[in-house]
């Protein structure tokens, strides 16, 4: 059982998408919600180190695509493990389609897509949580949306125990993406260079 209840919330999973100046990128995020019904807007929180976050900032654009059960570990390592800013996301990734906004739908591992006109932005510190009114969707399978906990137990795999390296450190690792830190101690203000999670969302691997 999780020490920590906000691990109980159930959450959906979703690859939000920009496009600015041409280029196009794309981020994993958990934080999609119907905000209200009339008019139709949905919000995301997005964290202000992504690119993606600037890149819809700066256009008032973006799209959110609902992964799916059908999704594989590689679509998460793909837009979750690496940076837009160092790495072309599409540039080899041939599985979208461009929506009416301007900006990419996933359609490999994704069951629907929302695209959306940013109305409100609200800084929130590290994140920024985007507003906007929809401006298109659609379904795309009927494969059940994966929850947060259903990525953990069924798509992530499933890390082997480390403890301590060869070199006696100890290891602390990410919860949410499984990075590794190696240090008798884990700084209080560690950001995880992957994920952008806190240093809360590490454990200590026994």
């Amino acid at each position: 059982m999780s020490t920590n209840p906000l691990f109980s919330i159930q959450y959906g999973l979703f690859i939000v998408t920009a496009c600015k100046d041409g280029h196009d990128n794309g981020c994993i995020t958990n934080t999609v919600a119907q905000v209200t019904q009339e008019p139709n807007q949905i919000s995301v929180a997005v964290n202000k180190m992504n690119h993606t976050h600037d890149m819809i900032k700066e256009s008032g654009r973006f799209t959110a695509s609902i992964i799916s059960e059908k999704a594989d570990f590689e679509l998460f390592k793909h837009f979750g493990f690496q940076s837009g800013r160092e790495v072309d996301k599409f540039a080899d990734f041939a599985d979208c389609r461009r929506v009416k906004n301007g900006t990419l739908a996933v359609t490999r591992g994704t069951n629907a897509f929302i695209s959306a006109e940013v109305t409100q932005m609200v800084d929130l510190g590290t994140h920024t949580l985007f507003v906007g009114r929809v401006t298109e969707m659609a379904p795309l399978t009927d494969v059940p949306s994966a929850t947060y906990t259903y990525y953990q137990e069924h798509i992530k795999p499933k890390p082997e125990p480390v403890g301590v390296t060869a070199e006696g450190k100890t290891v602390w690792r990410c919860i949410i993406c499984g990075y590794e830190y190696e240090g008798e101690e884990l700084p209080a203000d560690f950001i995880c260079p992957i994920c952008k999670h806190p240093a809360s969302d590490f454990e200590l691997v026994h």
